[in-house]
């Protein structure tokens, strides 16, 4: 191998002859340098990177990291908990008013009057149905407060409802049981009318303010409505009688009994027995005196026996 060096300012040349070791090791020395330089660079930045990453500083940074996290995630599990806590205590409450709709609902059942069976809030609806190839959209989860809601709204507006229709269906029913009509008596027959007759005593023409029904003595007196008892003894004529307000400006009276089974101040109902017929005061026999009054007059108790019953 030769090598041919040129001077720069007198434009010499000198060749020089290099033998086989002599070009192995310049061929070394070309090439070894550079990559050591890279290998020492290398390892100068290697021990400078281990040295950032395991500095207090870094560690520090680590911890705090890692112990905000931690934060993180016990807020998190507390304010599930308290989530769960008050998703219970919402279905707890919508539990207790479906009970309280499935308890208003049977006693709906119940002064409506309707079939047995009909409306069984006991069970839940029937429900069915042929079974169908075609599908409908895909399910999506919903949001689930957002049901729990939407079910409360829903109860709500049912239990208005069917608040308003209990109010409306025990009106009903009041009407019904003060609405005067049927007979003071379950046996017997009607022995005198309302109206001009001629006096049982003293043979001449006097005014009959109610109509009569002979019976069995001691047979039960009925009250054709309910009301309120506001008279229960003897009376002038009347022998032993009860008077009983219905309100709206309507009172009846049955007269001549035997016993009074109600006292003043008591709450009856429509058919209740309120006496036993008997013959007290001015009679001739067993029977029952009944009177209809309307706003402090005496009416024909006819037009109120033979009315039908709401």
């Amino acid at each position: 191998m030769k090598v041919i060096v040129v001077s720069k300012h007198h434009g010499r040349s000198r060749t020089f002859t290099l033998g086989g070791w002599t070009r192995t090791l310049l061929s070394v020395c070309l090439l070894g340098i550079p990559v050591g330089l890279g290998v020492l660079v290398g390892n100068e930045l290697s021990k400078s990177d281990g040295a950032d990453l395991f500095t207090g500083d870094s560690t520090k940074a680590w911890n705090e990291a890692l112990s905000s996290q931690t934060d993180k995630v016990e807020k998190t599990k507390r304010h599930a908990e308290e989530q769960l806590g008050a998703l219970t205590l919402r279905m707890a409450e919508l539990q207790a008013r479906l009970l309280r709709l499935d308890a208003l609902g049977e006693r709906l059942t119940t002064i409506a009057k309707l079939d047995k069976g009909e409306f069984d809030f006991s069970h839940p609806p029937a429900l069915g149905g042929p079974e169908s190839a075609e599908l409908g959209e895909a399910y999506q989860a919903p949001d689930f407060l957002k049901v729990i809601d939407q079910l409360t709204e829903q109860i709500a507006d049912r239990e208005q409802q069917l608040d308003t229709l209990e109010a409306l269906l025990a009106k009903r029913k009041i009407q019904r049981d003060v609405f005067i009509a049927g007979r003071p008596v379950k046996k017997g027959w009607m022995s005198s009318r309302y109206g001009r007759r001629t006096d049982p005593f003293k043979g001449h023409v006097a005014w009959h303010n109610g109509v009569d029904f002979a019976g069995k003595l001691g047979s039960d007196v009925v009250s054709v409505a309910a009301g309120v008892v506001t008279w229960s003894g003897e009376r002038s004529g009347y022998g032993q009688m009860v008077e009983v307000n219905h309100g709206n400006g309507f009172t009846t009276r049955y007269a001549h009994n035997t016993d009074n089974i109600v006292k003043v101040g008591d709450v009856i109902k429509k058919g209740q027995v309120v006496a036993l017929m008997g013959s007290s005061g001015r009679s001739t026999g067993p029977h029952v005196h009944f009177e209809v009054y309307k706003n402090g007059r005496a009416v024909d108790p006819a037009a109120y026996i033979h009315r039908t019953n709401r």
